[in-house]
């Protein structure tokens, strides 16, 4: 006769529980044989409720990115031969789910973060390059030299604020990061992008690899005009720009090249301090303005930017900036956002990934610069492109 507590706690506990106490293993192989059915079939459910596999979803992303590849090239064969483009010039669905993949990480040199941090690229700076940019005296400092900057080039106050407006919200320091603008103990950086029109470290190495020379010219006119140790602190600086320019120099002028040395070698990650720089930094974020409107006026585009478009080919790169505002405003609303990014791009732009398509991408940057430029930061971008010294 069974043991009464183990009777009771097989009721407590369950029948099969009692069953192992009471005749072993094997009477309750039946039970679960029973159950296996029941559980894979639970499995396959939640499977398909989840949707497709990992390996599934990544197969159907690469595929998605290729055509959008293969579609840019045609349109860029197409605009090199004055053909005209059409929808079918791109992919008109929508990208599947995001895959939170990193990028490749290109060939680099040891101890370099996948994404650096202002930290990362003054310390870089100091140690290969000899450089240790000025910081500005204030933040008002900063934006003034700015604006000079980029009045000088023909940028217009309206399409400066409405840049630094939406890249930044209206706030942003002059060595604010992408991903950091607004900050918490969340805030990650997502891009080495820094400065009012979030300037890649790409974009620093290709500017002192084609403009290095003026720039060494420029910062030798103010060392003529300073004494003492000041003149001896600019004479260094200008021997360390000298460094910097011949190292951005050091591979051919591409844009694969120049993204090899700014995220592969330590003394690329050091040039991006120049843009921090009170000097250097207003001359680069105007000048990556002024290139962009240069290029679109070199294909045929006459008409001024306005800010929303300029901000696009901000955002983009200008080959496909150039797409978005040529685009006619009869297809902007079928054509995805998709089609004007990389994969990993896209997938960290939340204003894309949102907006779908371009109609609405135009009308978001357009509102988000007119909420934006009623911030503190945006009113003082203001006051300094009003102000007397920048038309002097």
């Amino acid at each position: 006769m069974p043991n009464r507590k183990i009777v009771r706690r097989g009721a407590l506990f369950g029948s099969a529980i009692w069953l192992v106490a009471v005749g072993g293993l094997a009477v309750t192989l039946p039970s679960l044989a029973v159950a296996a059915p029941a559980t894979v079939k639970a499995a396959k459910a939640k499977a398909k409720q989840h949707g497709p596999s990992r390996q599934a979803l990544a197969r159907l992303a690469g595929e998605y990115w290729d055509a959008v590849v293969a579609k840019r090239r045609v349109r860029i064969a197409k605009r090199r031969n004055n053909e005209p483009i059409t929808l079918d010039d791109y992919v008109l669905t929508q990208p599947p789910a995001i895959m939170r993949r990193l990028p490749p990480r290109p060939p680099s040199e040891q101890h370099i973060p996948r994404i650096p941090v202002l930290a990362n690229f003054l310390n870089a700076a100091a140690e290969h390059h000899g450089f240790v940019p000025d910081l500005p005296e204030s933040e008002i400092a900063f934006k003034q030299a700015y604006a000079k900057a980029a009045t000088a080039a023909g940028v217009t106050g309206d399409q400066a604020v409405g840049i630094y407006a939406f890249e930044t919200g209206g706030n942003g320091a002059y060595n604010v990061q992408s991903g950091l603008t607004h900050p918490s103990r969340r805030a990650r950086a997502i891009s080495p992008a820094i400065g009012y029109n979030q300037l890649l470290s790409t974009n620093t190495v290709g500017l002192l690899a084609q403009n290095g020379d003026r720039y060494v010219a420029l910062l030798q006119e103010k060392a003529a005009q300073l004494t003492d140790e000041p003149k001896a602190a600019m004479e260094r600086k200008i021997a360390a720009l000298k460094r910097m320019v011949a190292f951005c120099r050091s591979v051919p002028y591409a844009w694969a090249e120049h993204d090899r040395l700014a995220k592969g070698t330590i003394g690329g990650v050091g040039v991006h301090a120049a843009v921090v720089d009170r000097d250097l930094g207003p001359l680069l974020q105007a000048q990556k303005l002024l290139d962009s409107v240069a290029f679109i006026r070199g294909k045929g585009h006459d008409t001024p930017l306005t800010a929303a478009e300029l901000a696009l080919m901000n955002l983009t790169g200008d080959g496909n900036g150039l797409d978005l505002v040529t685009m006619p405003k009869d297809m902007r609303a079928q054509v995805p956002t998709s089609n004007f990014f990389q994969e990993h791009g896209y997938n960290r732009n939340s204003i894309a990934r949102r907006t779908a398509v371009v109609s609405v991408l135009f009308e978001a940057i357009e509102s988000r610069m007119a909420r934006a430029a009623q911030q503190p930061g945006a009113r003082d971008m203001i006051a300094a492109f009003a102000s007397k010294m920048v038309a002097q």
